[in-house]
């Protein structure tokens, strides 16, 4: 049987964290799940660690100490799930803006010979609830600046829901990773294309949270917009065994 982990990167999640595990255990298909915990105040890690002594051989946590930005959060998870030889490799939002039914379906694009499948909300017109207009432009023609600029067929370049097969976080040198915060999405799904790997696009709806509070800032944008600009200068080569 294929091995599966789902990352799912945490800061000040505690009204989401245990809704979001069990429902991807209750997942038809024997999921495994990474907390990677920031060192949340408000109590995260102790709900994880509680749901561990239910969950021993499913779920484990990694610990940080402090708020080290998105992207070193799933490089130490994919670091990790490479390690333990898991087949697929799922990034995830603990919110539930990632629907966990959605889940399945990427497996399944991966299973079908794409090396990443991507969850998009903007591949079948634009699939997003609860945003303010403002923020759906912005990154929905965040996505078009992207496209445009690094000539890479996909509509949603931002998206953080994603199933990679092992072989391309092997190949990525993920030490050379330079973008930290929602430019390391742009910058993942760029390095894979860029390495020759199949992509696929998977239509999802995302719902913004309902509860806890939105880790969103316009740094985040500026970081994405040079940073792209300087990835394409970039030449993208696979890490060395």
């Amino acid at each position: 049987m294929d091995r599966k982990v789902v990352i799912i990167p945490t800061y000040n999640e505690k009204e989401n964290i245990e809704k979001i595990i069990r429902a991807v255990f209750g997942l038809e298909g024997e999921y495994h799940i990474l907390v990677i915990e920031d060192g949340s105040p408000d109590g995260t890690a102790a709900i994880v660690k509680r749901l561990q002594e239910e969950f021993p051989e499913r779920l484990f946590m990694i610990e940080r100490k402090g708020k080290l930005g998105l992207g070193t959060a799933y490089i130490t998870g994919f670091k990790w799930a490479v390690g333990q030889k898991y087949d697929y490799i799922f990034e995830m939002d603990a919110d539930f803006s990632h629907n966990p039914d959605d889940v399945p379906r990427l497996y399944q694009a991966c299973a079908e010979g794409a090396d990443l499948a991507i969850g998009s909300r903007y591949c079948n017109g634009i699939s997003v609830i609860n945003w303010p207009i403002g923020r759906v432009i912005m990154s929905y023609y965040a996505s078009v600046y992207v496209r445009t600029v690094l000539g890479m067929k996909v509509y949603d370049c931002t998206a953080g829901f994603k199933c990679y097969r092992r072989r391309v976080l092997e190949t990525i040198d993920l030490d050379k990773v330079q973008m930290k915060g929602y430019g390391f999405q742009i910058e993942m799904k760029y390095s894979t294309y860029k390495l020759g790997f199949k992509v696929k696009e998977v239509p999802i709806i995302f719902v913004d949270r309902k509860e806890g509070t939105s880790k969103m800032s316009s740094g985040i944008f500026g970081e994405a917009f040079w940073g792209v600009l300087k990835l394409k200068m970039r030449k993208i080569k696979p890490r060395q065994a």
